[in-house]
């Protein structure tokens, strides 16, 4: 290296690209070595010289406290997770067990019928309502009503989603909403920011009258006593998971949560862990939908085209002719050809030595 920049050694080296102004000249005022215990003690004793303080942020983002007993039994359990990526769907069956538990309790607090494996925050997953809405709403409608009192981090991701797709974004309060022929959706936050629990059941039927659909933001520990927006009318409910124990992190992100109706599954983003069996009959986990990834198109869509393997789906068992040369694949739902001489592969057809069920 010396050599290639034209230096004689390293020290020549730093006097060259150094200023002299600010080089240090004297000699490091080091300490005498200290063992391992003694340099936690003295950086503990540093790190006391803090002053703690409350903060009252609050924006969806709350202090928690974990008992040692699911910390250590669940979040630490390795029979959750393996040493594979999550991406070998057939190996991490506990890190695939994890997200159906976490999709299982989405549906009971929102009272909606299916949910995905989590998304990246509450405002990213906002935004992918807004975008779901739009897919299945009527006509052409254009305008999107966000309430005033939704988090401020969720109104400005919303607000930058919608000017790339052309969408127009009004931020009005919710009393003040008025759902007409252009609108496609309305945001609103139960709570709210400021903690105020609203009755959303009058404007939610208006907006639907207006053939708009409802996105909620809401908190999953306010479900487990506020009544669930599945049961008024929601059409959507988004928000994170950080209340159940995730640290704050500096403000995230945190894993999200999507649920919604049965009829929208083709449209919600994200990934959806079912249950399902193999060839040999064994209760086995798999990705049973992902369909808006770049990795699986609708006509490689890992599920059938009007069903979906979610927890809270009816059996759907999968029947057809398996035909000659094909073998099962690792993911339950095609059947895989056998290359041909050219080394090529047919596309794959229902396999009917495996079928898909729910618990």
């Amino acid at each position: 290296m010396l050599e290639v920049v034209g230096a004689t050694s390293l020290d020549a080296f730093v006097d060259s690209v150094v200023p002299a102004p600010i080089r240090f000249k004297g000699t490091l005022a080091t300490t005498p070595p200290a063992t391992e215990h003694e340099a936690l003690a003295e950086l503990r004793a540093i790190a006391q010289q803090n002053q703690v303080f409350r903060s009252y942020l609050g924006l969806g983002y709350h202090g928690t406290l974990v008992p040692p007993v699911i910390q250590r039994n669940v979040l630490e359990n390795p029979g959750w997770y393996t040493a594979y990526t999550p991406y070998q769907a057939e190996i991490a069956q506990g890190r695939l067990e994890a997200l159906l538990n976490f999709q299982t309790m989405v549906i009971d607090l929102t009272g909606l019928p299916i949910a995905n494996a989590s998304l990246l925050d509450e405002g990213t997953a906002a935004a992918e309502a807004m975008a779901m809405v739009h897919a299945v709403a009527t006509g052409t409608r254009t305008r999107f009503l966000v309430a005033a009192e939704c988090h401020p981090q969720t109104i400005a991701v919303v607000e930058t989603r919608a000017s790339a797709r052309g969408w127009t974004v009004q931020v009005v309060p919710a009393a003040e909403m008025a759902p007409d022929a252009d609108t496609f959706g309305i945001l609103l936050q139960y709570p709210t920011t400021h903690g105020a629990v609203e009755d959303y059941r009058a404007l939610t039927e208006r907006a639907h009258a207006a053939g708009a659909l409802v996105v909620v933001a809401s908190d999953l520990l306010a479900l487990t006593l506020l009544v669930p927006p599945g049961e008024w009318g929601a059409d959507a409910v988004v928000g994170n998971s950080q209340r159940f124990g995730v640290p704050l992190g500096y403000g995230g992100p945190h894993a999200a949560f999507f649920a919604t109706k049965l009829e929208h599954a083709r449209k919600m983003p994200g990934r959806i862990i079912g249950v399902s069996q193999d060839a040999n009959g064994k209760t086995a986990l798999r990705m049973a939908l992902a369909t808006r990834t770049s990795a699986a198109r609708r006509r490689r869509a890992t599920c059938a085209p009007r069903r979906c393997c979610s927890p809270s789906w009816r059996a759907c068992t999968r029947s057809g002719t398996v035909p000659r040369g094909s073998r099962p694949s690792r993911s339950g739902c095609m059947a895989t050809p056998a290359r041909s001489r050219r080394g090529s592969r047919r596309r794959g057809t229902p396999c009917a030595t495996r079928r898909t069920s729910t618990r």
